[in-house]
Order: C-alpha cells, then sequence, then structure tokens
C-alpha cells in the first residue's frame, strides 16, 4: 500500500539528480574557458576568433529553447530531458575531433542545442515535484551544480592531461559523465504520482498548494502576450551575459592579469565557484523564509534581488586592482550575487506560471538573453583584441550595473508580480 504514516522524501533524489546534470552542463561549458590560454597558442586563434566560438554555443543556446522548452511541456520532462542529455554528451566528445576554430565553433552549436534544455527541464521539474514555498530554495541548490561543475573542472583538467598527454580527453570523460547521468535519470525519473519511490504522504506535500491552473496548457504564442513572460525574461537578460563573461573571459582575465598558468588557476576559480555556489543556496533561502514568514511572494522575490544586486557592484573595481586575492574576492562576490538573482529569477517563473508553461517560459526567456550575449561577446572579443588587457574595464562596469539596471525593467513591467490570470 502507498498508505504509510512516515513521508518518504524521494524528492531529493529527483534534487540530485538535477544537480548532477546542471554540474555537468557546466562542466562542459567552463572546460573551453579553462583551455583557452592554451588551446589559443596551440591553434593560434585571435581574441576575436574565441569571440567567434563562445558566440557560437551562444547561438544554438538562443534558439534552441524556441522549441526545446517547448517540446519538454509536450514530451514530458523525463523523455524531453533524455534526448537533451543524449544531444549533448555527443556534442561535447565532438571537440575532441575539432582542429581549428570553426571545428570548436561547430561542436559548441551542437552542446548549445543540447544544453539549452537543461534549465527548462529543470525548473519543470522542481515545479512538478515540490510545493511553490519550497522552489526557490531548492533551485538554488540544484542550480549550485553550475558552481561545482566549475570548481570540479580546474581540479579534474590537470589530472587528466597529466594521466593522457591530450586535452582531447577531457571531452571524452564529459561524454562518460553524461551517459552515467542519462541511466540514473531513465532508472529513477518519474512524475511524482507515478512514481513507486513516493508515497502518498509525500505526495500530499508535493500537492499541498497545487492550483487548478497547473493542469492548463498555455499555446506558446500567447505566452509573449503576458507581461509575468517579460518579467522572467527581462531578469535573465540582464543577468546572463555577465555570467557568460565570468565564465568564458574569467579564466583568460586571471591569466592575461596575472600571467597565471593552467595550475594555478584551480585556487582561484575554486575559491570563486564555491562562494558562488553558496550565494544560490542563500539567495533562495532567504526567499523562500520571508514567504514562510508571511512576506508576500512580490516583496520577497524583489528585496531578495535587490539585496544581491547591490552585492555586485563593487566588482567594477577590479580591473584596477593589482593584488590577487582582492580580485578573486570581488569576482567571488559578484558571482554568489548571480545566483542568488538566478535562484529567484528561475523561480519566479514557477510562482507566475501552471506547471505545464514553465519550460516555455523558461525557453523562451533563455532566447532573449542568450541573443543579448551573443552581442556581447562578439563586442568583449573586439574590445579585448583591440585593446588588450585595458579592454576588462568595460564589461566588469557594465556587470556590475546590470542587475540593478535588471531589477528597475522588472518593477515597470510588474510593479506587482502575480500569477498569470487563466481564461
Amino acid at each position: 500500500m502507498r498508505e504509510q504514516a512516515i513521508k518518504t522524501n524521494f524528492r531529493w533524489i529527483i534534487v540530485a539528480l538535477l544537480f548532477y546534470s546542471t554540474t555537468i552542463v557546466y562542466f562542459d561549458r567552463v572546460i573551453l574557458g579553462i583551455l583557452a590560454p592554451f588551446l589559443s597558442m596551440e591553434f593560434g586563434w585571435s581574441e576575436q576568433e574565441y569571440g567567434y566560438i563562445v558566440f557560437s554555443f551562444q547561438l544554438t543556446y538562443a534558439i534552441g529553447p524556441l522549441f526545446i522548452g517547448h517540446l519538454i511541456d509536450r514530451m514530458g520532462t523525463r523523455r524531453g530531458f533524455s534526448i537533451a542529455v543524449f544531444i549533448w554528451g555527443l556534442a561535447s566528445l565532438s571537440h575532441a575531433f575539432a582542429g581549428s576554430w570553426i571545428g570548436f565553433a561547430l561542436a559548441r552549436m551542437g552542446l548549445g542545442i543540447g544544453q539549452s534544455a537543461n534549465f527548462p527541464a529543470c525548473i519543470k521539474t522542481v515545479a512538478e515535484w515540490f510545493p511553490k514555498k519550497d522552489r526557490a530554495f531548492v533551485t538554488g541548490i540544484f542550480n549550485g551544480g553550475s558552481n561545482a561543475g566549475q570548481i570540479i573542472a580546474p581540479l579534474l583538467i590537470p589530472v587528466i592531461l597529466y594521466l593522457f598527454s591530450s586535452w582531447k580527453y577531457v571531452f571524452v570523460i564529459s561524454l562518460f559523465l553524461s551517459g552515467i547521468w542519462l541511466i540514473l535519470w531513465l532508472i529513477f525519473y518519474k512524475k511524482p504520482q507515478e512514481s513507486r519511490f513516493v508515497n502518498s504522504t509525500e505526495l500530499d506535500y508535493i500537492e499541498s498548494d497545487q492550483s487548478d491552473t497547473d493542469k492548463v496548457n498555455i499555446p506558446w504564442k500567447r505566452l509573449i502576450r503576458y507581461r509575468q513572460t517579460w518579467v522572467v525574461a527581462s531578469g535573465k537578460l540582464f543577468a546572463d551575459p555577465v555570467w557568460y563573461f565570468y565564465l568564458f573571459w574569467g579564466a583568460k582575465f586571471l591569466n592575461s592579469k596575472f600571467g597565471i598558468e593552467l595550475k594555478g588557476l584551480a585556487l582561484p576559480l575554486i575559491i570563486i565557484y564555491l562562494i558562488a555556489w553558496a550565494g544560490g543556496i542563500a539567495g533562495g533561502a532567504v526567499s523562500s523564509y520571508l514567504i514562510r514568514k508571511g512576506v508576500t511572494l512580490n516583496a520577497a522575490r524583489k528585496n531578495t534581488m535587490l539585496g544581491t544586486a547591490l552585492l555586485v557592484l563593487p566588482v567594477m573595481l577590479v580591473p584596477f586592482i593589482d593584488y590577487l586575492p582582492l580580485c578573486v574576492g570581488l569576482i567571488a562576490l559578484a558571482a554568489a550575487a548571480h545566483n542568488s538573482w538566478s535562484a529567484n529569477i528561475f523561480t519566479v517563473a514557477s510562482d507566475l506560471f501552471p506547471k505545464n508553461a514553465v519550460g516555455s517560459v523558461i525557453g523562451f526567456s533563455t532566447t532573449v538573453s542568450s541573443f543579448v550575449s551573443m552581442g556581447t561577446s562578439l563586442l568583449i572579443g573586439y574590445i579585448l583584441n583591440e585593446s588588450g588587457t585595458k579592454g576588462y574595464v568595460f564589461p566588469f562596469v557594465i556587470a556590475a550595473f546590470g542587475y540593478l539596471t535588471g531589477l528597475l525593467v522588472i518593477q515597470m513591467i510588474s510593479p506587482n508580480l502575480k500569477p498569470v490570470e487563466m481564461k
């Protein structure tokens, strides 16, 4: 019988799988950023060509969500997510066969298509498995995988290079990690109502604040008419380009400014992403705590995001500082604030939309933010190509004010966050 007095907690196993997939996603992404100084020397890339490689990933990562988020909503999380991971695993392996910047660009395009499914699928899964009061905290936990991947990469990559004497095997290991995840996902994932690992007590908790609108499907074309869609899109639009800058140029910045080699990059990057990890969990926990204490959803989310935006401001000083520990500390603070922001803006999607539309909303928002990120990547590549290390002033200043600007736009669009009213 499913009736049991003691509540099962299988939903946390699902969170662990989401954490794992997000770890793989960011392990894959940060590989290029860490190896970039050395691949640039091996293949003779200019800063502009490296910008093209980054742009290629962002191009398909922008286009992918236009249909992948919708497909996940239509096909179901289990099947849609599985297909996406299979695609990105093969795309990751294809890097090992690239022999020019064009080859790497094509590999990154495949990676972008597959990985564009991760966050729509993860946010939809959280909406399926958790009541609203827990979602920001849970999102902060699984989103910590983005930091785990970036912590593991600088530790694991030197070991792989030592054991196999070739950067190509880094991408082979990535395929292996994706394969393990896919097996676990197919074994353990079903909707909570269908899972043999969930008893009725846990199911009652999961469905404790479910409404009838959670079962409503919203056609994709209708989504863009809702101001709530543009709230989520704006939250990502002003934050994602900043994160991509840290991700793809962070190691290059430390290498060019302080002359840090591959082994020396490990400790600074680990510090940055450990603190960033904590920031994501803390940001989700704060807004969830406020809601539990009776603060309105609007005030809880926006006040947490305001605190986050203020913590980012000191990062504008980084290009002018010649003391490595202080530089790393300010970047780490900004990265922690970003993850706090992300935990809340992702959760806002499930606050405002029924479960069956969450994947599409996140997908559309990712597309919007990725197109902007593409432009900033090309611009950063051009500026650094022309100005050298001094060119880093521009992206760090933009990074400092992006979140405050985003929050202002959100407030203008929706002074009071309210769920979509279904008619």
